[in-house]
């Protein structure tokens, strides 16, 4: 297995994709049922094969993700042949960007000197979608430009 197995809230929603990709190997219904009675062993080959599908598809269309800490924020644009990176340090103890006063805090005070930034860009040194992955797994999130591109017009203006 390439990534990790869907959670059962995930393979619920995804219920009828999954039918689908049962039926394009035709699996029918009736088929699907014999095969969980009798090839537990089947049934979890078809689990990953699907999840690995499913991941697949959602990290080839997956262009920003964000990571959240107390006194960090980790943004990434996620290219098709490397990955741009914003950081962003809050050193003020009583700032938690993962509050919603910390990152309203922070917003309204960009430019306060307990604030540091730093961007870069790196190549993947591994597949684009296994570096997506491990990060999700480490806690990013899916995310739009808005941030990413927001605090990139900070870091352009203030040079």
């Amino acid at each position: 297995m390439k990534y990790r197995l869907l959670s059962k809230e995930q393979f619920e929603e995804l219920h009828k994709e999954f039918a689908t990709f049962l039926a394009a190997q035709e699996i029918d219904e009736s088929t699907w049922s014999t095969i969980k009675e009798k090839e537990p062993k089947k049934v979890l080959e078809q689990l990953k094969n699907f999840s690995d599908l499913v991941w697949e598809e959602v990290l080839a269309k997956t262009k920003y993700l964000e990571h959240f800490s107390k006194d960090s924020l980790n943004l990434f644009h996620c290219m098709p042949e490397s990955m741009n990176r914003i950081v962003v340090r809050v050193s003020n103890e009583n700032i938690n960007l993962q509050e919603q006063a910390g990152f309203d805090w922070f917003i309204d005070h960009s430019d306060d000197p307990s604030i540091q930034y730093f961007k870069g860009e790196k190549p993947y040194t591994t597949s684009r979608n296994e570096e997506l992955f491990k990060l999700i797994e480490q806690g990013a999130v899916l995310a739009n430009d808005k941030l990413f591109n927001g605090i990139s017009q900070l870091l352009k203006s203030t040079k």
